[in-house]
């Protein structure tokens, strides 16, 4: 084929049509192909928004939707209409980041170079042991898509340069103390209330419903009836299990590590002291001569035999511990001042008493009080958790090391694992069919679904990137195999579909009943008989609360946002219930608490509502000096 291409190319015509478009080229110029159309999704202010953060931000956000509510979800990516207002969401999401970022610049506000590092050296995902890792720096980052840590920075500084900003807005808030009683009105509020239920079900009996129906419904809610596309994928596992199996620790290797970590297994001496302190103020002789007196008043008193507790009860400057007889319990050198300690560890045995110890604060007579002397485990006695200790730990570092190696060959091979696999002595796996969610571990992960379903396996067939399921597994990832999504066939669904028209049509009569009620039970008439016959009657709830769970969430919300009830006029109105029935509530009285509970929590939480607020204030006050344009925003394929 090669040839045929290479003989036609050297033909007449092929050579005018080539000339032809290098013609092209030098008059309009190569950057009229490349730059001429804006893929951008939006422009805030004159700097554009792309494609590409969108689709990140999109898929990131569906990630994150589908990992908490499962095939809810799934469900709801069907209806067209949510699926608009959900990336009308993640666009308005982009927008306003856009206008924070613009407004910190204006406010010069930084976030320095050196509280950037300091915030990376905390960061637990980058710790090993608690103490920082450069190489689970590089590696998590990488896995993250940052593949030169000066990209991770730039994006932290973005992060953080927000989060200062967002931070000044909601610090500044508070609530008054009216607004905290008017909420607590309303939260404690009860209301006594009649209400009447009816069952949707009892109308199915006579619906009927048509083939056409059937097909119709069929036709314009297909994506109601899909299989969900799946995948079966080859991958590798490194797991720091796996590598810890194949690690042999010796017995000079437990006792080394023993050696060189004793402090690790050894309980320091531990004093416990009490203390009389006679205080005097600092530069002033004549008190310090006073407290001196006194001081050792105290010692001639202790040498007669008195005792210390109460003498510290009644003397001592320091009068928080003196209530406790002086006692300052367990205490560690460094703590209390040189002078102070090294009188107290000087005392070797407990009841002993020091002459007196001048500090800034005074005069002290310290007595020992309890002595724990240094305890060292023995290597007998930690022996068998050092071999797991050393092993884990040698495994962890053969983790990461392997980790890098493995994405390494799987992306200079990208065409097959076996490269990969064989150079991290793992053996290629392949998974079961997975769907975008319930799937079981590993695969349960969603980096690992995304992975699973993204363009670079799905329509490269290429290797995935490196992902790191937890700080001690990592996979890669290619396909072995793809089912499309596709609609079942109308005879798989006919008899679901039936039923849901039923239950439509049978809610729908029920409506019209509980609305023809509604009109007579405001209009004064009695409508008891009429209940009877659609088998219901009023039940009657006094002093409901706001959030009791008793009754149907459904009848409480409706009855608190009903008016008031007056004279010559009912409160009433009708409500679907959670399992699909209908009810009509009446409103019969309120009562207002007359004792209110001070209530911080509630504070607190009115301030955060007033907060969240200030900063939608602010953000919707730099829309409006904004010039801000919204192009057309395209969705992804693959999730």
């Amino acid at each position: 084929m090669l040839e045929d291409i290479r003989e036609s190319s050297q033909g007449l015509t092929a050579k005018i049509i080539l000339g032809l478009i290098i013609l092209t080229f030098a008059v309009a110029g190569l950057g009229s192909y490349t730059n001429s159309v804006d893929t951008s999704v939006a422009t805030v202010n004159g700097e554009k928004i792309s494609q590409q953060e969108f689709d990140r931000a999109y898929q990131a956000q569906r990630n994150r939707m589908a990992q908490q509510f499962g095939e809810m979800f799934d469900t709801l990516s069907n209806d067209a209409n949510y699926m608009a207002n959900f990336r009308k969401g993640v666009l308005d999401n982009l927008i306003n980041q856009e206008l924070i970022d613009q407004s910190a610049q204006d406010l010069s506000i930084r976030v320095s170079d050196a509280r950037i590092k300091e915030t990376i050296r905390v960061m637990p995902e980058f710790q090993v042991d608690g103490v920082f890792d450069n190489n689970r720096y590089l590696a998590v980052i990488n896995q993250a898509g940052f593949y030169q840590s000066s990209s991770f920075r730039d994006y932290l500084r973005v992060e953080m340069t927000r989060s200062q900003l967002s931070q000044a807005l909601v610090a500044t808030e508070f609530n008054l103390p009216y607004q905290e009683k008017l909420q607590q009105n309303l939260q404690n509020q009860t209301r006594d209330i009649r209400y009447a239920t009816l069952s949707a079900k009892q109308f199915e009996a006579d619906v009927e419903v048509s083939e056409e129906e059937i097909k119709t419904y069929y036709q314009t809610n297909q994506v109601r009836f899909e299989n969900k596309e799946k995948v079966k994928v080859n991958f590798i596992r490194l797991s720091v299990d796996d590598i810890a199996k194949n690690i042999e620790v010796s017995d000079s290797d437990v006792e080394a590590y023993y050696q060189e970590n004793l402090a690790s297994f050894t309980e320091a001496e531990q004093r416990r002291v009490s203390h009389i302190l006679l205080g005097f103020t600092e530069g002033d002789d004549d008190s310090e001569a006073a407290a001196k007196v006194q001081a050792e008043t105290v010692l001639t008193r202790l040498g007669a035999g008195e005792d210390f507790a109460e003498l510290a009860k009644e003397l001592s400057s320091d009068t928080f511990s003196g209530e406790n007889g002086g006692d300052l319990d367990y205490i560690e050198r460094g703590v209390m001042g040189d002078a102070f300690d090294e009188a107290a560890f000087a005392l070797t045995a407990v009841g002993d008493t020091t002459e007196l110890v001048k500090t800034s604060f005074g005069y002290h007579v310290i007595k020992l009080t309890d002595l724990k002397p240094e305890e060292v485990q023995s290597l007998a006695d930690v022996k068998d958790e050092l071999f797991i200790k050393i092993s884990s730990d040698e495994a962890q570092g053969q983790f990461y090391t392997l980790t890098q190696e493995m994405a390494r060959i799987s992306f200079e091979f990208p065409d097959s694992l076996e490269d990969a696999a064989s150079e991290v002595n793992a053996t290629v796996e392949t998974s079961a069919w997975l769907s975008s969610t319930g799937n079981a571990a590993p695969f349960d992960n969603a980096k690992v679904i995304e992975a699973a379903f993204s363009d670079l396996v799905l329509q490269d067939n290429m290797n995935s990137d490196v992902i790191e399921v937890s700080d001690s597994v990592s996979l890669v990832l290619r396909l072995n195999e793809y089912q499309e999504a596709n609609v079942k066939p109308i005879a798989e669904v006919e008899e679901q579909i039936k039923a849901i028209l039923v239950s439509q049509k049978a809610t729908e009569k029920a409506q019209t009943t509980v609305n023809d009620l509604l009109a007579k039970f405001k209009a004064g008439e009695d409508i008891t008989e009429q209940l009877i016959e659609n088998y219901s009657s009023f039940t009657n709830k006094e002093n409901m609360t706001r959030y009791g769970t008793d009754i149907d969430q459904s009848i409480t919300r409706e009855a608190f946002v009903l008016p008031h009830p007056v004279d010559g006029s009912i409160s009433a109105s009708s409500v679907a219930l959670s399992n699909g029935d209908l009810a009509l509530v009446e409103l019969k009285a309120v009562h207002v608490p007359k004792v209110i509970i001070d209530n911080p929590q509630l504070s607190q939480q009115q301030t955060s509502q007033l907060a969240q607020s200030a900063y939608a204030n602010y953000v919707d006050a730099l829309k409006l000096d904004a010039k801000i344009t919204v192009n057309t925003v395209t969705e992804q394929t693959n999730f």
